[in-house]
């Protein structure tokens, strides 16, 4: 498994589309996770710091965790099927290991207000992850995309699509 962390979250302008960007914690190898708008919400306001009057669904649940003496232990993002993203919430409950089935950006959202490492299994980067040489920047795509940057060698593709992005810095920003 790599540990990851939560590199940005990003909107596509012309389509509404948001990305959440996992980057390896010792390579330049990037994970690109389409995730809703609820879902990008929450991550973004974590990761600025900010605070809603009343508890997100995810600060509910990292509650409802702490609550009944559970702690977080890791999140893993742990198959890629179909272009779906499967991931598990690993959890300690009185010396008990418990993974739960999660979708990829409710784990995140939760890790990134749990400081939870977050980690993904090699297979699922060789499947769908970015290498990047020095001084390229980290391009989402979706699969066609993908496999013609392989075939090809060329991360021109990325890099054109990763510019038409804006960063998630503005909560309400649509």
């Amino acid at each position: 498994m790599v540990e990851m962390t939560v590199e940005s979250v990003r909107i596509n302008l012309a389509t509404q589309q948001r990305v959440v960007i996992l980057k390896a914690s010792q390579q330049e190898r990037y994970l690109f996770i389409w995730i809703a708008y609820a879902e990008a919400y929450a991550i973004a306001v974590e990761l600025q710091g900010a605070t809603s009057q009343r508890p997100l669904t995810h600060d509910l649940l990292k509650n409802v965790i702490s609550e009944l003496g559970a702690h977080m232990e890791s999140i893993v993002i742990s198959d890629l099927v179909d272009e779906i993203f499967y991931a598990r919430l690993v959890l300690d409950v009185a010396g008990r290991h418990v993974e739960i089935d999660s979708r990829p950006s409710d784990a995140i959202a939760l890790a990134v207000r749990t400081k939870t490492p977050i980690f993904v299994e090699e297979s699922v980067l060789e499947r769908g992850g970015v290498t990047l040489e020095s001084g390229e920047e980290p391009q989402p795509s979706t699969d066609k995309d993908a496999q013609a940057s392989e075939d090809d060698g060329n991360l021109d593709a990325y890099r054109d699509f990763i510019n038409s992005l804006d960063v998630l810095d503005e909560f309400g920003k649509d």
